[in-house]
C-alpha cells in the first residue's frame, strides 16, 4: 500500500495548502490511504465540523486530533456522527468518538490509533504504551489488518522513539505529531516499522510554530501575554511523510518525508 501522512494542519493557511495540493497528490503517488493531523485546523486550537468535512472532501480518508481535540465545541457532537475522525486513545474515558478505528480500502483494512503523550504535557492522560498495546494486539498487522498507522501526539522527542520501538514489527507506521516541526530521521526500524518523530505542520513556517511572530516573542521576552495568539497566514508547506508498506506483512518498504511548498526545502518520494 501507499500511504501518506500530513502533520497539525495550521489554521486557514495550513487548510488551504492541503486543499490545493492533496487532490492532486493521491493521483499522482497512488495514494491507497491518506491520515491528515487536523487538530489545530481551526484558528490553531481544535477542529470544528466545517473543516473537518473540507480536509475529508480534499482527499483524507482519516483525520486525527490530539490534545485540543475538543476545544471547539461542536466536535463534541460532530465526532459521533463521522466517523472517520479518530481522537486520542487515551483522552478522558468518558470522551465522544473512538481513538482507534478500521478503515476498509480496496477490500484491505487500515487501522488508525492515535496516541497522547504523557511526557511535558499540561494535563494527566492516562498511559499511551498499554493502550496501544492493547489495539495492536487486537489487530495483528498482516493478519486482520493489512496496515496500522500510529499517531503519537506528544512534546517530548523520547517519548515519541519510545513509542517508534515499543509499536515497532507491530505497526507499518509510528509517526509523530504537535510540535510543529519536522525532524530529520525517518527511517525503517529493525522490526520493519516506518518511523519519524516529527511530521510537522501544514502551515506558514515564517512564523512560531505556526503563529504570528510578534506576540510568541513578546510574550518570550517580557513574560506577559497582551493579545491572543493566530495563526500566520502566508504560503505554507505541506509537511508529512510517504510510505510504501508490503501487502502480506504490512510492513514498511519504503519511508520518505514529505515538504512541498512555502518556505522550507522540497522533499517528495
Amino acid at each position: 500500500m501507499k500511504l501518506l501522512f500530513l502533520g497539525d494542519v495550521m489554521g486557514r493557511a495550513g487548510r488551504q495548502v492541503v486543499a490545493e495540493r492533496l487532490p492532486a497528490l493521491r493521483a499522482e503517488w497512488g495514494l491507497d490511504f491518506v491520515v491528515v493531523n487536523g487538530e489545530n485546523a481551526s484558528s490553531g486550537a481544535g477542529l470544528t465540523a466545517d473543516h473537518a468535512k473540507k480536509l475529508l472532501a480534499a482527499g483524507a480518508d482519516c483525520v486525527t486530533l490530539g490534545d485540543h481535540a475538543f476545544d471547539q465545541k461542536e466536535m463534541l457532537q460532530f465526532i459521533e456522527t463521522e466517523p472517520r475522525i479518530v481522537r486520542p486513545l487515551n483522552y478522558a474515558k468518558t470522551a465522544p468518538g473512538k481513538g482507534a478505528r478500521i478503515f476498509t480500502v480496496g477490500g484491505r483494512r487500515v487501522l488508525v490509533v492515535q496516541a497522547l503523550g504523557q511526557v511535558f504535557m499540561k494535563r494527566p492522560f492516562d498511559d499511551p504504551f498499554s493502550v496501544v498495546d492493547g489495539v495492536l494486539k487486537g489487530s495483528p498487522l498482516g493478519g486482520s489488518v493489512q496496515a496500522a498507522i500510529v499517531d503519537m501526539h506528544c512534546e517530548a522527542t523520547s517519548e515519541k522513539m519510545a513509542m517508534g520501538h515499543w509499536c515497532d514489527g507491530r505497526a507499518s507506521l509510528v509517526v509523530g505529531t504537535h510540535t510543529h516541526i519536522p525532524t530529520a530521521d525517518a527511517q525503517i526500524l529493525n522490526g520493519g516499522t516506518a518511523y519519524l518523530t516529527d511530521a510537522g505542520m501544514c502551515g506558514d513556517y515564517d512564523s512560531v510554530i505556526g503563529m504570528e511572530k510578534s506576540e510568541p516573542m513578546r510574550r518570550f521576552i517580557t513574560q506577559m501575554p497582551k493579545t491572543r495568539f493566530e495563526p500566520a497566514s502566508g504560503p505554507a508547506t505541506l509537511s508529512g511523510v510517504y510510505v510504501e508498506t508490503n501487502d502480506r506483512t504490512g510492513l514498511a518498504e519504503r519511508v520518505v518525508p514529505v515538504r512541498l511548498g512555502g518556505r522550507l526545502q522540497e522533499q517528495r518520494p
